[in-house]
């Protein structure tokens, strides 16, 4: 669905003067010719809505100072980029309503250009996306044009090919056009903004833009991913695939559940659905459940498209030049919004890394209070051109992470001043790396010794009981500690030199010091905080290398078979082991464990009904019959067990650790405090273990007990759906 020029301007106050007028129309038309084009949004949504509004008010009350080329009047406001391809009919935009009363309006119209009630309405999602008219001949795709000003647009057909949901073949040989969004979905935005920044370039600035900008890519390195939902089958019953007895047009429910037959995904067919209404207290009801449901659903939803359903209803009511009067478009509040940027802050985080922090007057966005966000890098902070003081845009990245995507600069203090990045390093006084996009305090780790070191001793980490901040910045002052390795020469009468650190507190720290050299080399990596990684990618490394020796020698496309590493984490991940290589070899030589248990490669369970083929007691039993790994949760206490170490212990049983129930979950091992994961798995028919059973099953597998194995995996195997 498209940016609409035209909304209710029932409520909305008209300027005073004409030049207020039509200053004001200046900026919808540029704020409108960057939102066509796909370039960071000059205005949110929000006040785009309420500026256009009052431009309409004023053209309501003073006719005469309307201007002849109005965005009012002017389909996609005249801005979207001209192409060479006609469109069969136009493409028209949609007006805009807020709230019941304004949509109750709309419908009373509607019924009085009908003179009787609309005869059913569908409520579809409204998609920020990029509005294009596919053309199939023969049920193959041969042209896909966007929406230009709504007569013609440009030819995107070889990058529109990539859209999942436009099939480049119809389940029929017929020949029709089909209108609808491409747009990312949430994933798509995360992955386009990895492999964008992954090849240098900053980061897409929201959804819409990553979408339009890459439906007209020409020559990119990468391909970013894309979606397509199309909401209109213009001319689908002349292919004679749809009739009815009585001769009539078919009802666009009807026309939008064929598409979804021929192969084309639509927004009836997509996660929000497409619910047929007989009244407007039930199109409200949807609107309001798909309002509720719209941070579920994978993709941004701006608001909801009501449509009266018959053709015939349609064909009476008519268009205008701009828009058609039996659909509406009712806009949910915009997730982008405005907030004034107090100052701007700098972190640097326990690897080094320098970053600038944006600290923000306190905003809605998305249903969340922001109150700071992301600047990525000092060179995006100055190509953002964004300063204390100023009106900034922010959104949440992926419905995540807040950023900051633009000032408005007209509204600029007179006396902000540019930024200032940092000369030195703001923790510790040393030097900057500035030779790339992310620049490093030189000392790395050493300059974050404390914070290295308190993640290095947490109990997911570690477990190093005893050394806590206080002590940590003990031994950091006295200069005895620098960095990981340093922890294992200290001794206790050193220690119990320091200040409120007596003998009896000494021997239990360098104690509980010396136990940590048994953990499991997936506790390390998790310890060393390597880039890009956690407990679960930690987890992940050291049960595929075995070895830190084989992690350390592996190349970028050995990393890459580990699930999750993709090419950008994998060069990461690289670089940081490089890097990590000196310390490491100082863990080495002092006798930390640098191996993971049970990591060598698995053999599948043998079947327990089999008897010519007895249980093999090295099989993994979380492992599925292809060898690959059991989706597996954990849910409440497993005997002897922390939470990390239940999930550590489906890792070495073979399985993949999950926090989530879905159909696509193999096991829910349930314990004592089990909530709503055990119900949902219930309700689902995911099989159940409880947990004194995973924790005998654990010890079976450390002793090497093949029947007691094969007999619990035979138990929960029996309930699989």
């Amino acid at each position: 669905m498209t940016r609409s020029p035209v909304v209710d301007s029932a409520l909305a106050a008209p300027f005073d003067d004409p030049q207020a007028y039509t200053a004001a129309v200046e900026q919808v038309r540029s704020a409108a010719t960057a939102y066509y084009n796909g370039a960071e949004l000059a205005m949110d949504d929000a006040t785009y809505d309420a500026l256009i509004a009052r431009v309409a008010a004023t053209e309501t009350a003073h006719p005469g100072w309307k201007a002849d080329d109005s965005p009012t009047e002017l389909v996609a406001a005249g801005v979207g980029a001209v192409g060479d391809v006609e469109h069969s009919s136009p493409m028209l935009s949609l007006d805009n309503v807020f709230g019941e009363d304004s949509l109750r309006r709309w419908a009373t119209r509607l019924e009085r250009l009908l003179g009787r009630p609309a005869a059913g309405y569908t409520v579809e999602p409204k998609i920020d996306g990029l509005a294009i008219a596919a053309r199939y001949v023969a049920g193959r795709l041969t042209q896909v044009a966007t929406r230009g000003d709504g007569r013609a647009g440009e030819d995107v057909t070889t990058q529109a090919r990539r859209a999942v949901g436009l099939p480049e073949r119809l389940g029929e040989p017929v020949t029709l056009e089909v209108r609808g969004e491409v747009f990312m979905t949430d994933a798509d935005f995360a992955r386009a903004n990895e492999l964008r920044t992954g090849h240098g370039e900053p980061p897409f600035a929201h959804p819409r833009s990553a979408a339009a900008g890459t439906l007209r890519a020409q020559d990119r390195a990468y391909d970013a991913p894309l979606h397509f939902l199309g909401y209109a089958v213009p001319g689908l019953a002349a292919t004679g695939l749809l009739t009815r007895a009585d001769g009539a047009a078919p009802p666009h429910s009807a026309t939008m559940a064929l598409a979804e037959r021929l192969g084309i995904a639509t927004t009836a067919g997509s996660a929000a659905g497409m619910p047929l209404c007989t009244t407007i207290d039930e199109v409200l009801a949807a609107v309001a459940a798909l309002d509720a449901r719209r941070g579920e659903l994978g993709f941004g939803v701006d608001g909801a498209v009501i449509k009266a359903d018959q053709q015939a209803d349609r064909d009476l009511a008519g268009s205008s030049s701009r828009a058609p009067r039996w659909g509406v478009a009712y806009k949910f509040p915009a997730d982008t919004r405005t907030t004034t940027l107090l100052r701007i802050e700098v972190q640097v985080g326990r690897t080094g890394l320098i970053t600038p922090v944006a600290v923000l007057e306190p905003v809605q966005v998305g249903g969340v209070t922001v109150t700071s966000a992301t600047l990525h890098n000092f060179d995006d902070l100055l190509r953002r051109n964004v300063r204390a003081g100023d009106t900034v845009f922010v959104r949440r990245a992926g419905d995540v992470i807040p950023e900051i995507t633009g000032a408005k600069l007209d509204e600029r203090p007179a006396d902000a001043t540019p930024y200032e990045p940092p000369s030195a390093c703001p923790r510790c006084g040393g030097e900057i790396d500035r030779s790339q996009k992310r620049w490093r305090c030189t000392q790395g780790r050493a300059c974050g010794a404390r914070e290295s070191l308190a993640y290095y001793a947490a109990r997911d980490s570690m477990d190093i009981e005893g050394l806590g901040g206080k002590i940590i910045d003990l031994v950091v002052g006295a200069g005895l500690v620098t960095d990981p390795a340093d922890l294992y020469d200290l001794d206790a009468e050193r220690l119990a030199t320091l200040d409120r650190l007596g003998e009896t507190s000494a021997r239990k720290l360098v104690a509980s010091i010396e136990a940590s050299k048994s953990q499991p080399l997936s506790r390390v990596l998790t310890g060393l905080g390597v880039r890009m990684t956690g407990r679960s990618m930690s987890r992940r490394l050291a049960r595929h290398f075995g070895t830190m020796d084989a992690l350390l020698g592996a190349s970028v496309a050995d990393l890459q078979q580990v699930e999750g590493v993709g090419p950008e984490r994998a060069v990461t991940i690289a670089a940081e082991l490089v890097e990590l290589a000196p310390v490491v070899g100082r863990l080495a030589a002092r006798g930390i464990n640098l191996t993971e248990p049970g990591a060598p490669e698995p053999t599948v369970v043998a079947d327990p009904g089999d008897d010519n083929a007895p249980p093999t007691a090295s099989a993994l039993p979380l492992r599925r019959p292809d060898g690959t790994p059991m989706t597996v949760v954990v849910t409440g206490s497993v005997p002897g067990l922390t939470r990390t170490e239940g999930n550590e212990a489906v890792e070495r049983l073979g399985g993949r650790s999950s926090g989530s129930v879905s159909k696509r979950t193999d096991l829910v091992v349930v314990g004592e405090g089990a909530g709503s994961k055990a119900e949902k798995a219930a309700g689902l028919g995911v099989p159940v273990l409880p947990a004194e059973r995973f924790a005998a099953l654990l010890a079976a597998q450390a002793a090497g007990d093949a029947t007691t194995i094969a007999e619990i995996v035979t138990g929960f195997a029996a309930t699989a759906p």
